[in-house]
């Protein structure tokens, strides 16, 4: 997801684009009929589309509010994930420190840390739809990737996996039990997580309530000019398309917020998430960050430039 201040107004249009020209060409020959052919004119009381409209807009408001809280749980949500990668790599360099091999004790904290910017990498690969195991080779071991082949669900693997590690530590002696509890609620928060995401992704918003709200919509703009061409006349023509256009994008803007991982503009911009994560975790161990190493080949690449309204 990219976001602009200066949104260009072909990218607003293009929104609309089909529906425009749809009630152009309708309004269009409703007002040639009318000033042309005067058995042909027939007008309805502008109290008609005025209520409907009305109607309508209280629709629209409760469908956008429906929709931005999917959008916005789906955003706290990437949040936490966020928050606990940044306590996970914390405990490792706390609790493993100084117990067994220096190097031993880097060696697995840097396989985890890693690991777990894969892990979000992968999830936010896998709710969009996408091959979760591209480009997760320069972050886990040839070992992981063979074993995460297995899995439909490459992030439930790689949490295996660290959980297996975390298992074998406790073993070596690197942890103690109770530290061990401590990193498995982590570990079980990014579990919990990823089902809430996967929830959100799963949960079709009712599509019966869009189609009605739909299809009042077309209702109201094919009754509209009625209501005002006794009026405005020619004017109708601007006056319509300026308030269906307005209706229409408000509707596109509740149908592109209620899908927060279907890889559009207006998803959760788990892209940046990612690499955030990844710069955080690496400069806790204390390794190098490029700007110019973000997460390449673990994305997907937008083909062109996006804007959100």
């Amino acid at each position: 997801m990219l976001l602009k201040k200066n949104i260009p107004i072909q990218y607003i249009l293009g929104k609309v684009k089909k529906e425009v020209i749809g009630v152009t060409i309708y309004v269009a020959l409703i007002t040639f009929f009318y000033e042309n052919f005067h058995m042909t004119r027939i007008s309805i009381p502008i109290a008609v589309p005025t209520i409907l409209g009305t109607v309508i807009s209280l629709l629209l408001a409760f469908k956008s509010n429906q929709a931005y809280d999917r959008w916005w749980e789906a955003r706290t949500i990437w949040g936490g994930i966020v928050n606990d990668s940044r306590t996970l790599v914390r405990q490792l360099l706390t609790f493993v420190d100084g117990v067994g091999d220096q190097q031993d004790e880097k060696a697995f904290c840097e396989r985890l840390a890693k690991r777990q910017v894969a892990w979000c990498c992968a999830l936010s690969r896998h709710l969009r739809g996408q091959d979760s195991l591209p480009g997760l080779e320069r972050l886990v071991s040839n070992d992981d990737i063979q074993s995460l082949k297995r899995y439909t669900n490459v992030p439930v693997g790689l949490l295996e996996l660290q959980g297996s590690d975390i298992r074998h530590a406790l073993k070596l002696g690197w942890i103690n039990s109770y530290q061990q509890v401590q990193i498995d609620k982590t570990l079980t928060a990014f579990s919990n997580q990823m089902g809430g995401c996967e929830r959100i992704k799963n949960t079709v918003f009712p599509v019966t309530y869009s189609m009605y709200i739909h299809f009042s919509l077309i209702l109201f703009v094919m009754l509209l000019p009625f209501g005002l061409i006794e009026f405005f006349g020619f004017a109708t023509l601007p006056l319509v398309i300026a308030i269906a256009s307005s209706f229409f994008l408000i509707e596109k803007m509740a149908i592109h917020l209620q899908d927060p991982f279907e890889n559009k503009p207006t998803d959760t911009p788990t892209t940046t998430i990612c690499q955030t994560i990844e710069r955080d975790l690496k400069q806790m161990l204390k390794e190098s960050y490029r700007q110019d190493e973000k997460l390449s080949g673990t994305m997907h690449k937008p083909a062109k430039m996006y804007y959100i309204l």
